[in-house]
């Protein structure tokens, strides 16, 4: 099983963004270790009670259309 890449991780990430922005939020990509991707949601994203369904459904279901040997998104 092949190891997720930082830079394309962080390259998919940048299509996802602009739709968090549209709601005053934002992901940073805070570290790839493995298949594991941390990420830090900020902005409006940072307080919303629907932030965890933005992370697994929205960034995580994304990301795994193009990566997908992805185990997971956890929030930092």
């Amino acid at each position: 099983m092949s190891e997720l890449n930082r830079e394309a991780v962080e390259k998919a990430l940048e299509q996802i963004r602009i739709a968090i922005q549209m709601d005053g939020g934002d992901v940073e990509l805070v570290d790839v270790e493995g298949n594991v991707v941390r990420v830090r949601l900020t902005g409006a994203c940072g307080a919303c009670p629907f932030s965890q369904f933005t992370l697994q459904m929205g960034i995580e279901q994304a990301l795994r259309e193009q990566f997908p040997e992805l185990d997971h998104v956890e929030a930092v």
